[in-house]
């Protein structure tokens, strides 16, 4: 079951003189990835390298280090950790010891891997999204056992007999949902998936 981090985090390390600070932080898109690169790259280091990860889509960079020596060992510690939908970057000063090219890896991996370690992890779960629509009858009752199915309400949209619910849940508790929408409805609506 794959990770994501509950809240940024970051750790300081000093190898052979360089200092190298991990910087991670959970995203939810390419766009807020490259947003945080960019953000928290620092001019005045020598090196910012960095990787992120969302879902089957990926990027790094060595930024200006021997290839292969900053960013993909950064992805291959995300990944080892079971970690998605994080971003990294590894800021180095360097200390006027070169580390090598192993050297290199192993440190901007080492910190990476270190830093995803002592953040807050949580579990992502994947989620079906899916509609019903309920009468103002049902609709507090429905709503009030919704958290039992680890069911997120994302949309209400409220007309002259109730509420239509845009709901993402857990695809093994798709059919108990269904069911409990019946029982409630007395047959009348029922789950639809949705896009």
């Amino acid at each position: 079951m794959p990770f994501t981090l509950s809240a940024p985090c970051e750790l300081l390390e000093v190898i052979s003189k360089s200092r190298f600070l991990a910087k991670a932080v959970p995203v939810q898109s390419p766009e807020e990835a490259q947003a945080f690169v960019q953000a928290v790259s620092d001019p005045t280091a020598t090196h910012s390298c960095w990787a992120w990860k969302i879902g089957n889509q990926y990027r790094f960079s060595d930024d200006g280090e021997p290839g292969g020596t900053a960013g993909r060992p950064m992805l291959t510690a995300i990944e080892g950790q079971d970690f998605d939908r994080v971003a990294v970057v590894v800021i180095r000063w360097f200390g006027g010891i070169k580390l090598g090219t192993g050297g290199l890896a192993r440190a901007y991996g080492g910190t990476t891997a270190k830093c995803l370690q002592a953040g807050e992890r949580s579990e992502l779960v994947s989620r079906s999204r899916c509609h019903c629509h309920c009468r103002f009858a049902e609709l507090a009752l429905f709503k009030a056992r919704l958290a039992e199915f680890e069911a997120l309400l994302e949309a209400e949209h409220f007309d002259a007999e109730g509420a239509t619910l845009e709901i993402a849940l857990p695809a093994a508790q798709l059919q108990p949902l269904d069911r409990l929408l019946t029982d409630i409805t007395r047959g009348r609506s029922q789950l639809e998936a949705m896009n």
